[in-house]
């Protein structure tokens, strides 16, 4: 069965009204704009944008930008009306208006097998009679049964994969932040002294450290707190990273997706109600109750008020 390249385009917005998303297209041509015929459509309502505003071609393994808007389009700052794109560019339509990061990625998809249509039937022949069997047949013995004694394999606990030296890509978005590497290992927090310096108050000045090992890339935790969780399972160490693993650098964030060939994406997260403490929840309703002292209210509100204490 032969196989066929394929090439995906991956844009990741990291600013404007779809932030923190990653649209794949796999087709030789992109359309972006604000026309509903458009693969990538922005809001009808940004006018920044225009109808047909740029389109990204494919050209034999390369892509192409090509800008048809009145606003323009940028590419990591600089405008232009033509450019061949490159992993980890980042794209500006119109001055202040959105902006993505530009991947590719070559898949592999099977063609369709070829399917061989069986043999003619061939023609049936009766089969002779069966000859009944003269005489009483002799009931045979059944075979004892042979147990066999199962053996559960011991445990061994799973080694540790050294950290070494290697060239392997890596690129982190982070808001607005985009960086790329090209040799491993990275080491992340935010002390000044970090390749990728994360400024978060839940981070540690040395954090988590990404390498590539055995083929594979992997996140190791440097705290010892086990602060770091991989689809909300605690690290309690080092841990492989998969395609689409969402990774927790702590319980407050910030969040990355592993989109494959070392590439972290930050995941937006929608920020948590903090509850009223209970001393200000008891202030105010003491509150209430003083400016309704003099109405026929105030009993029955307190009352409330202590019975919803007690519960």
């Amino acid at each position: 069965m032969k196989s066929v390249p394929l090439i995906v385009i991956q844009l990741v917005h990291i600013f404007g009204p779809m932030k923190g998303e990653i649209q794949e297209f796999p087709e030789d041509a992109v359309l972006i704009g604000r026309d509903p015929a458009c693969n990538l459509r922005f809001p009808a309502d940004m006018t920044i944008i225009s109808r047909r505003h740029a389109q990204v071609i494919r050209e034999g393994n390369q892509f192409k930008l090509i800008d048809t808007s009145s606003n323009g389009t940028f590419v990591n700052g600089k405008r232009t009306k033509e450019a061949y794109l490159r992993n980890g560019d980042v794209l500006e339509f119109a001055e202040g208006g959105p902006k993505v990061s530009f991947l590719s990625e070559m898949r592999e998809v099977q063609s369709a097998a070829v399917v061989t249509p069986p043999p003619p039937p061939q023609e049936l022949r009766a089969e002779p009679p069966v000859q009944p069997v003269p005489g009483p047949v002799p009931p045979q013995e059944m075979p004892k049964p042979v147990y066999q004694e199962v053996v559960q394999p011991r445990y061994e606990p799973p080694q540790e994969v050294s950290v070494q030296k290697v060239k392997a890509p890596l690129i982190i978005q982070y808001g607005p932040t985009l960086r790329s590497y090209r040799e491993l290992p990275v080491t992340i927090g935010k002390g000044q002294k970090c390749d990728f310096v994360l400024d978060h108050p839940s981070i540690n000045e040395q954090h988590a450290r990404i390498f590539f090992s055995k083929d594979q890339y992997w996140i190791k935790d440097l705290t010892g707190q086990q602060p770091l969780r991989i689809n909300n399972r605690p690290v309690s160490a080092q841990s492989p990273l998969n395609v689409n693993d969402e990774i927790s650098m702590s319980a407050a964030g910030p969040v990355f997706r592993f989109l494959g060939e070392g590439r972290l994406a930050e995941v937006e997260q929608a920020a948590a109600k903090e509850p009223m403490p209970a001393r200000q929840e008891m202030k105010a309703e003491l509150r209430a109750v003083s400016e309704e002292k003099n109405s026929g209210k105030i009993f029955s509100r307190f009352k409330n008020f202590i019975d919803k204490k007690l519960q």
